[in-house]
């Protein structure tokens, strides 16, 4: 039996090293994946791109993002309508039945920086008003699909209600890009939180290395929601970890911050794509490690999707959270023609191995 030993000590490190390389290996390119998992229980499609007022979304509905106010949850998407991607809105009780209101924006005149797009609203009421920080940009792909181009900006809005209607603030630039930093290519909007005495805001950042785009999550914060934010210049995440957008849960009992994103990945040709959903955990709001992370969502998991997987938002459901994303239906890795869908994650959330 002595003798055995050390052969079976070398085996363990050998499956041990084999895996880590797996783990490595996962995608073409090296970039980092994810080893943990989180149990989800997808229940596929709740809201089909198509038919949304004026066209709103004839093309596509993706980019979910989520607020309750009172008993109504408020649905914000990108609605790839006839002459560009614009933020929707849909109203439900129960977060399976939706009732769309069409579009809450509408796209700027040429001068402007969100003629080409007007989309991905996040959204925090303070004081009674409703503050948007929405994604613009004056550039997008030809008609039909007029998918929005690099840069990705954030611009905002204001209303005295969530439904609107919505006043754009031209005059208020909250942040943008920046040259030589992680947000050079893009600096577009995400999940704001009261943390103490300022607001946070997790928006993405991309930029270009080594003729790479690399995207991450960026750290702004500000105490006023009508002035300027200010960015930490290091990135809550490492670029390489090729990530962006994010909406964040905390969980009391376990004092534990939890960001979820959605993932870059690239098939073996190198074409880019949202490949899956990850969350990253932290007791720490201000400070994130790259290694506590683990996939939420992906083909393994997703019933009706096995390409891309996009943009989660998560809202807690008595003893369970629910995740909405945007997917595109079977192995289509295209922008176009997403439907928006619902998942479940229980609570507390456990990571497994």
């Amino acid at each position: 039996m002595k003798n055995r030993l050390p052969i079976l000590c070398l085996f363990v490190c050998f499956l041990g090293l084999q895996n880590a390389f797996s783990q490595n290996e996962r995608y073409v390119d090296g970039r980092p994946a994810a080893r943990h998992r989180v149990d989800c229980n997808d229940q596929g499609i709740v809201l089909h791109y198509g038919d949304g007022k004026d066209s709103c979304d004839v093309y596509g509905a993706r980019e979910a993002v989520l607020n309750k106010v009172g008993d109504t949850y408020y649905l914000f998407y990108d609605g790839a309508g006839k002459d560009g991607w614009k933020a929707c809105l849909a109203t439900s009780a129960d977060l399976t039945t939706w009732t769309k209101k069409g579009a809450v924006l509408e796209l700027g005149d040429s001068t402007k920086n969100d003629a080409k797009s007007a989309s991905s609203p996040w959204v925090i009421n303070n004081k009674n008003t409703w503050h948007m920080f929405y994604l613009g940009t004056p550039n997008a792909t030809p008609a039909p699909d007029r998918i929005p181009s690099f840069p990705y900006l954030t611009m905002k809005a204001t209303s005295s209600s969530i439904e609107g209607p919505w006043i754009k603030q031209y005059d208020l630039q909250p942040f943008t890009t920046k040259p030589n930093t992680f947000y050079a290519l893009t600096a577009s909007p995400g999940f704001i939180v009261r943390y103490k005495q300022e607001f946070l805001q997790f928006f993405s950042g991309s930029a270009n290395k080594n003729k790479v785009v690399q995207r991450t999550i960026g750290l702004a914060r500000t105490r006023d929601l009508n002035s300027t934010w200010n960015i930490i210049e290091t990135p809550v995440f490492p670029q390489e970890e090729q990530i962006e957008n994010s909406s964040l849960y905390y969980d009391k009992s376990q004092k534990m911050w939890y960001l979820f994103t959605n993932h870059i990945g690239i098939t073996k040709e190198g074409v880019e794509f949202t490949d899956a959903i990850w969350v990253y955990w932290t007791k720490d709001i201000l400070h994130w490690q790259k290694d506590n992370k683990a996939i939420i969502l992906d083909k393994q998991n997703c019933n009706w999707s096995k390409g891309a997987i996009g943009m989660p938002t998560v809202v807690q459901v008595g003893n369970r959270l629910a995740l909405l994303y945007d997917a595109a239906p079977g192995e289509s890795i295209s922008h176009m023609r997403r439907n928006i869908g619902l998942a479940w994650i229980s609570l507390p959330i456990q990571i497994h191995n």
